[in-house]
């Protein structure tokens, strides 16, 4: 590739790229144990939940709204980085994969 192709496709980069921010309290995370997912016609609620054994009431811990073209995204974007995660890694075997779990009935009361 000649210089001018990569002058280009670096100018094309920073014209595509974008500044996001990233404060410290939001740096350090949020751990979850389960995601519950809800959706209506016009989003998609995804609930990040903490389950802490001999516990009787679990917390959410976060709840992201999204569209449901941005939730597609999402998927597709977790998707091809599981993929890459276990090309590096090795395959992410989930022990509860042949286990039943019965359905789960939550309220929206907007309890947590």
């Amino acid at each position: 590739m000649s210089k001018t192709n990569d002058n280009l496709e670096n100018q094309e980069v920073m014209e595509n790229s974008m500044n996001i921010e990233l404060s410290e309290d939001i740096a350090e995370g949020i751990y979850s144990n389960l995601a519950v997912i809800s959706h209506s016609n016009a989003e998609f609620v995804v609930d990040f939940i903490l389950l802490v054994p001999n516990v009787p009431k679990a917390k959410v811990k976060s709840r992201i709204i999204l569209t449901p073209q941005h939730a597609k995204r999402l998927l597709g974007a977790m998707a091809d980085n599981i993929k890459r995660y276990e090309l590096q890694f090795g395959e992410i075997v989930d022990p509860n994969a042949n286990n039943y779990i019965p359905p789960m009935h939550f309220t929206t009361r907007g309890e947590a």
